[in-house]
């Protein structure tokens, strides 16, 4: 399945997925990059997409249970979550894997002046 036809597939199987006429539209760099890697491990053959909407079904309704407003402006950060989900469900990372290079995402984050790209060679632990 080609990257073209992966997209139009997510697009098919999640109609709320934020779009217009060219394809999906992301605020910010890490939302498409989050994107990507659920489109790439989609065509890796970690899961369906209909496993990948119940998932992201269930990180919505986790995160509207705990006060988030829905406004549109948190779907990526559900998007995240639901892929953590199931890249821990599936065994290619454990929780801990993933809460230790999330923490190194944000000491880098953190370490990493205004303007300037965020890479994880900056996590001043460099456990990454």
């Amino acid at each position: 399945m080609s990257v073209s036809d992966a997209v139009a597939a997510a697009r098919a199987a999640l109609p709320a997925l934020p779009c217009d006429a060219q394809g999906p539209v992301f605020r910010e760099p890490w939302e498409a990059q989050a994107f990507a890697m659920a489109v790439e491990l989609h065509r890796a053959g970690l899961f369906t997409w209909p496993e990948w909407a119940q998932a992201l079904s269930a990180a919505i309704a986790r995160a509207q249970a705990a006060g988030d407003p829905d406004t549109g402006e948190t779907y990526y950060a559900h998007w995240l979550a639901a892929l953590e989900d199931l890249v821990a469900l599936k065994g290619a990372a454990s929780p801990a894997e993933l809460a230790e290079r999330r923490d190194a995402w944000d000491r880098a984050a953190r370490a990493t002046p205004h303007g300037q790209p965020i890479l994880l060679s900056s996590d001043p632990a460099g456990r990454a």
